[in-house]
């Protein structure tokens, strides 16, 4: 090991915080299991044997969309033969069959792409009748993206449009979009989606105004390891600033079917290493998910041993991962979900949207 990665390691046990040199260092000395190590070390200081997840429904509105990046496998032109747009009835119909379903559903997810010529007018509508329909669940609905979509269509400031949403009964962004805080990088992977500094924008906005969100890095197409680490500096800066981040999850890049076949995912060794650092970096997030849909149920398991606390959630029926080639299912059983859990030999924590607990299966009890 280098002195410097002996020093970062050192910083850890000791509760520091790395910083670009050193997490570099620990990076390229490519000890899997003194990642791990660390990493564990530093998750159970903050959550001790708790693993979360929710029980959750995805719906995607729509893959007409009019930023069509190389790096996305979802996106249609509006002539398409799979094109397609959910109305609100429609929406409305699959979160309250959602809810009947699976009676303890406490979030609706809903991302979509750009649609070219919906109005801002569609997505508030959507959120108020989702709102009004289930009124006791939390709707955690588009990305910083999509956010600066609206406000592009609809002629207003970034703020406005964030205040409209939650008037309308939005209570949570989700992280996606940022692929990649490094304009570089977005001009060959994401040319037409938001820069970087409007996807800072919009987080620190809706920070400010009470609206939490979570963070997200896409890895394993053409960035740098270094790139990565000041994707999570620049994370990690905007979490000391504002507090609103409520957990960072890192997708890996899915190729198949997108504008990027020439390359391959990477493997679960990169997943795991990916984890780990992120534990690391992130000394101010309490929450790193492993999100087992984009790593696959067994390595997500791994992954808990790698300072993951949050296996996110139940799902049911996800489209834009696996129109990229994802092969994992497009939904878990809440009893499936805890027995991957309990068999790591952790805590089962059923939790809401802001991790507060719900119901806990541990080693003495069956909730």
């Amino acid at each position: 090991m280098t002195p410097i990665a002996e020093t970062a390691a050192a910083k850890i046990r000791r509760g520091g915080r790395l910083d670009l040199d050193e997490a570099l260092a620990l990076y390229e000395h490519n000890d899997l299991l003194l990642l791990a190590s660390l990493a564990r070390t530093v998750k159970e200081r903050k959550s001790g044997r708790d693993i979360y997840f929710n029980v959750n429904r995805h719906i995607n509105l729509t893959n007409i969309c009019a930023a069509r990046c190389p790096l996305c496998a979802f996106g249609r032109g509006p002539g398409s033969a799979d094109a397609y747009v959910m109305e609100r009835e429609e929406v409305v119909a699959v979160a309250r069959r959602a809810a009947e379903e699976a009676p303890d559903l406490s979030e609706i997810h809903m991302v979509s792409a750009l649609h070219p010529d919906k109005p801002f007018s569609y997505y508030l509508g959507i959120v108020a009748a989702v709102r009004a329909a289930l009124p006791q669940v939390h709707i955690k609905a588009f990305t910083p993206v999509e956010i600066c979509h609206f406000a592009a269509i609809g002629g207003l400031p970034v703020g406005d449009v964030l205040q409209a949403l939650k008037a309308a009964g939005l209570d949570s962004l989700p992280g996606g979009g940022a692929e990649i805080l490094d304009d570089g990088i977005r001009s060959v992977i994401c040319p037409r989606k938001a820069s970087s500094a409007q996807w800072t924008e919009v987080v620190m906005t809706a920070h400010r105004l009470g609206i939490p969100t979570n963070a997200s890095l896409l890895y394993g197409h053409i960035e740098t390891p270094r790139q990565r680490l000041e994707h999570l500096i620049k994370l990690r800066s905007i979490q000391d600033e504002t507090g609103g981040f409520q957990a960072f999850v890192a997708f890996p890049f899915h190729p198949e079917n997108t504008g990027l076949p020439q390359l391959t995912r990477v493997g679960a060794w990169e997943d795991l290493r990916m984890v780990a650092m992120a534990r690391l970096m992130l000394d101010n997030f309490d929450h790193i998910k492993a999100f087992w849909m984009m790593l696959t149920l067994p390595v997500a398991q791994l992954a808990l041993a790698f300072g993951a606390d949050d296996l996110d959630g139940t799902v049911a029926e996800e489209k834009i991962i696996h129109a990229a080639g994802a092969t994992t299912g497009t939904s878990i059983a809440r009893e499936d979900i805890i027995a991957v859990i309990r068999e790591a030999g952790y805590i089962a924590v059923e939790r809401d949207t802001f991790y507060n607990r719900r119901r806990a299966w541990g080693d003495d009890d069956n909730g």
